[in-house]
């Protein structure tokens, strides 16, 4: 039997309640297709910082090399300043495992509303691949006079033609994988951000002329995604762009497809010389936190794309088939607005991964 190493980061807010039935889901498949997952726990979060004032020790970071993936709940507490904990575990997860893959599914399902009138799951199916390693996350720039009227802050988009390279390489050949329109957008900034993004687009077209002439390739800016994600979805197979861009117009993607409750995400290293991670792209929530409310669905869905990156196909669409069939009876996916609880929307996705 095959066992796959997975460390468990149940994070702050509602992270920990939508990791346990994430977890649920990912015992009942396992047991189902043959496969078993060895877990440890690993307490990093608001809590631990506000406890012992550690955000995440290299000695982690050393432990979490060790396994195949990282399923992660949440990162974010209201009594630590905002970026905290989001740069100081989520960023610098991505960069100390060369996490530069940020892979954004985009799906819409039967009976989940959607915000865009005359638009359904045929329309609302594609994939965004965010690069993860380079833009302005990665802290270059810095504030001098500060507090003075004279202050300056400066933050540099920063980019790599190896960074870029490899972030396109990675989306052509999942277009190629997809099959499905066989296009792949470039989303950028040409027209304004006439350095990093004329670098982009070169390598874009030159990658894809060359290595991948069966993939057609359309450029749009940025504004113009955005419009057309909401205008017209269908057009769109795969999109691919840099960190910030990612960061934005995945986010808008997500109301499309039920709101962040239906989001999941994954943080690849593909040549897996690291471990991934995998999570919601949903925040902390801690309004709801404990009530057993929290939307898990983002969650098992994230555990889906573990499971799919580890090999485990099967297991994969045995999981996407069940949530499929559960939100066909859920009133609304919107966190707190479902009509069954959180542990109750889990049970019922793990008991259709058992038996469908």
């Amino acid at each position: 039997m095959k066992t796959y190493k997975i460390a468990v980061l149940r994070g702050d807010g509602i992270g920990p309640e939508v990791v346990r039935e994430g977890l649920k889901v990912l015992d009942a498949v396992s047991k189902r297709e043959k496969f078993s997952l060895d877990l440890a726990e690993f307490d990093l979060g608001g809590e631990r910082y506000l406890r012992t004032g550690e955000v995440l020790p290299d000695s982690v970071i050393d432990e979490l090399r060790r396994f195949d993936a990282i399923y992660l709940g949440a990162i974010g507490h209201p009594d630590v300043r905002p970026g905290v904990l989001e740069k100081g575990i989520l960023l610098r997860l991505r960069f100390d495992l060369d996490l530069y893959i940020n892979l954004r599914p985009v799906k819409l399902y039967e009976n989940v509303p959607c915000p865009i009138v005359g638009k359904g799951p045929k329309e609302i199916d594609y994939v965004v691949v965010r690069e993860n390693s380079g833009d302005v996350y990665t802290g270059a720039g810095g504030i001098s006079m500060k507090g003075t009227p004279h202050e300056v802050a400066i933050q540099e988009m920063v980019y790599s033609r190896h960074q870029v390279e490899r972030c396109l390489r990675w989306a052509f050949a999942l277009t190629q994988a997809r099959n499905k329109r066989n296009t792949l957008a470039l989303c950028g900034k040409t027209n304004v951000l006439t350095y990093v993004f004329d670098l982009w687009e070169r390598a874009f077209h030159e990658i894809g002329a060359k290595d991948f002439p069966g993939i057609a390739r359309e450029y749009y800016h940025v504004d113009a995604t955005c419009m057309h994600m909401i205008n017209q979805p269908e057009r769109f197979d795969v999109i691919v762009t840099g960190n910030m861009f990612g960061d934005i117009i995945t986010d808008l993607g997500a109301v499309t497809q039920g709101g962040m409750g239906m989001a999941a995400s994954g943080n690849i290293n593909p040549e897996k010389t690291a471990p991934s991670m995998f999570e919601p792209v949903h925040g902390s929530a801690p309004d709801i936190a404990g009530k057993n409310l929290a939307n898990p669905l983002a969650a098992i869905l994230s555990a889906k794309m573990m499971l799919e990156f580890l090999g485990e196909e099967a297991a994969g669409a045995i999981i996407e088939r069940a949530v499929m069939k559960v939100v066909r009876s859920i009133h609304d996916v919107a966190s707190g607005k479902m009509g069954k609880s959180t542990s109750a929307v889990g049970d019922e996705v793990a008991d259709a991964a058992a038996t469908l």
